[in-house]
């Protein structure tokens, strides 16, 4: 019999997408990748002053809530020649950590883990048992017999009142669960630590940006001043209280997070198998130790990898129109030049039309445009962006501490080099570098501090500030490393005002439709050959999508040959 399963939505955050997936003898033979919002931030920023974009381009997500501001102010920056000074980078470095360092764990635990981890099957551990495993892999204090006896009550109160709350719409008891009951009560207790910690580390933008979601940035700098004595500045209490939540941070990271990917991952080592997709990688890269205008010095390095091929990163130029260009063939859009044609975002369109079906639709006619989402390209190739592509960049550019960092994990569930081509491969790189990131936000840390120490308390650079002294003409291309992958705005200043303004989120990289040649992004590809072994209750294509961290709202459908519609599943 033929089935249509829809899911409704796919991910566990904000945002719109919607898949659809025919599959055939159990797997799934093809997949169509669709973006059902638009925004128009293009058409919402022309005409307006250049450095206030980064307050409109933030907003574009509550979740990575920086990195657009970060992409925005350095658009501008380059357009205008402006270079920050040292103490700026390094408080944008460490706005950039924090935003990882949450965001990444929040992944872990509450957008992805209940993919592999059976919260119900908690109910059967013996607390006992969980604290031995726990005790045996990290020595993170709350690890005892009674306060994982006392988890399970509260999981337990959740189920008898026939209310599962934040638990609601789970597969739980799905045959694909592998994790012994013991270890699913670890991961659950985790997921309500986390709850908790992630409210923390956050903190840390407060300080720098005055407040989260959404701080502030500067155009030239950050938007606070050194003074060590000064109770309204960045004085000495509260940059001390800046490293204690770093500390506390790579805390939990070291201790929490990554022996529980560990324990998990060493369960599902088949998934080092499925859902690798794409074989090219791309990274930005971010973290710069001598200033943005060095790329070669970040700690994440920019490049391409072809093919898997990892004797070989390839330089890659967001300003080059023959390198990075969007294309609308199979979205619903317009462009002057025709539907083939790719334009870099410099000359990049936003002309919406709409062709698609009136809502609400069974499924989409995948033979015509069915997305809001355009299709960017890297001299013609699909690209697959995020940490498992940092990690491929960072670890063939010959990077020392991601080689030993991604070979010790590795080593540590015994698999090849070959398993970080997969699901379980982009879940294991989120991980290795939520560690490093933990490591390198302490060097930041100190050398923010060593330089104050030495007097430097530069933290903007006024330089260009008055329009009166700008080009008639400028464009700029800020690029950053968005926790999902790489990120980019274009910007053309004409007159003193924004002419235009292009975004190229890492979304529209990995979740955008066909390009003009039939070829796949990296959503649609990962899910070829994915197994559905119950069509009611498609884990498997939630754990590779959410693999990628999809920050979408998203249905996603599936059926097979004859393509017949069954009924929907909600899911969490």
């Amino acid at each position: 019999m033929s089935n249509r399963i829809v899911i409704d939505p796919i991910t566990r955050i904000e945002g719109h997408l919607r898949v659809e997936i025919e599959v055939k003898d159990g797997k799934v033979i093809d997949a169509f990748s669709s973006g059902t919002m638009v925004r128009g931030f293009e058409k919402i920023l022309k005409g307006r002053d250049p450095r206030d974009a980064w307050a409109f381009t933030e907003r574009a997500c509550g979740v990575c809530t920086t990195v657009h501001a970060l992409a925005s102010v350095r658009t501008v920056e380059d357009a205008l020649g402006i270079t920050v000074p040292p103490n700026a980078e390094l408080v944008r470095n460490l706005m950039f950590c924090a935003q990882y360092l949450q965001d990444h764990v929040v992944h872990f635990y509450h957008l992805h883990a209940l993919d592999w981890v059976d919260v119900v099957s908690a109910l059967k551990a013996d607390p006992v048992a969980t604290s031995g495993i726990a005790q045996s892999i990290s020595n993170w204090p709350k690890s005892s017999p009674k306060y994982f006896a006392d988890v399970q009550r509260r999981i337990a109160s959740f189920v008898q009142s026939g209310q599962l709350g934040i638990f609601a719409n789970g597969y739980w008891g799905h045959a694909a669960y592998k994790l012994p009951a013991e270890v699913n009560l670890l991961g659950v207790a985790h997921y309500l630590e986390a709850l908790e910690w992630q409210k923390e580390i956050v903190k840390v933008h407060t300080i720098f940006g005055g407040k989260n979601p959404h701080p502030n940035y500067l155009v030239g700098g950050v938007p606070c001043s050194i003074n060590v004595d000064d109770a309204n500045a960045l004085n000495a209490e509260r940059l001390a209280y800046v490293g204690r939540l770093f500390d506390e941070a790579a805390a939990f990271v070291n201790q929490v997070y990554i022996p529980d990917l560990l324990a998990v991952a060493g369960f599902y080592k088949d998934w080092g198998a499925i859902g690798g997709g794409l074989e090219n990688y791309m990274a930005y890269g971010d973290l710069p130790v001598n200033g943005y205008g060095d790329p070669s010095q970040f700690k994440f390095p920019r490049g391409i990898i072809l093919k898997r091929n990892l004797a070989e990163v390839i330089p890659v130029d967001g300003r080059s129109a023959d390198q990075i260009q969007e294309f609308i063939s199979s979205s619903w859009y317009e462009y002057a030049e025709g539907d083939r044609t790719g334009l870099h975002p410099w000359a990049g369109e936003t002309n919406l039309k709409y062709t698609g079906p009136t809502p609400p639709y069974d499924y989409l006619d995948v033979t015509k445009k069915y997305s809001w989402l355009k299709t960017p390209r890297w001299k013609g190739h699909p690209m697959e962006v995020g940490p498992l592509a940092r990690l491929l960049v960072a670890y063939a550019s010959g990077r020392q501490e991601v080689q030993e960092a991604v070979d010790g994990a590795l080593k540590a569930l015994n698999v090849p080099v070959a398993a970080l081509f997969s699901t379980l491969g982009r879940t294991a790189a989120r991980g290795i570098e939520t560690q490093l990131i933990a490591r390198w936000s302490k060097e930041f840390y100190a050398q923010l501090l060593a330089n104050i120490k030495n007097g430097d308390t530069r933290m903007s650079n006024s330089a260009r500030w008055d329009p009166e002294t700008w080009p008639k003409e400028a464009k700029g291309v800020g690029m950053t490393e968005a926790p999902r992958g790489a990120l980019a705005h274009w910007i053309v200043i004409r007159d003193k005002k924004i002419d235009n303004y292009q975004l190229v989120v890492p979304s529209t990289w990995n979740a955008s439709p066909r390009d003009p040649s039939g070829e796949r992004s990296a959503y649609e590809a990962s899910l070829i050959g994915t197994p559905v072994n119950d069509p009611e209750k498609p884990l498997e294509v939630l754990r590779t999508i959410h693999s990628f961290d999809p920050c979408l709202a998203c249905a996603v459908h599936l059926y097979d040959e004859r393509g017949t519609y069954v009924h929907q599943i909600d899911t969490f």
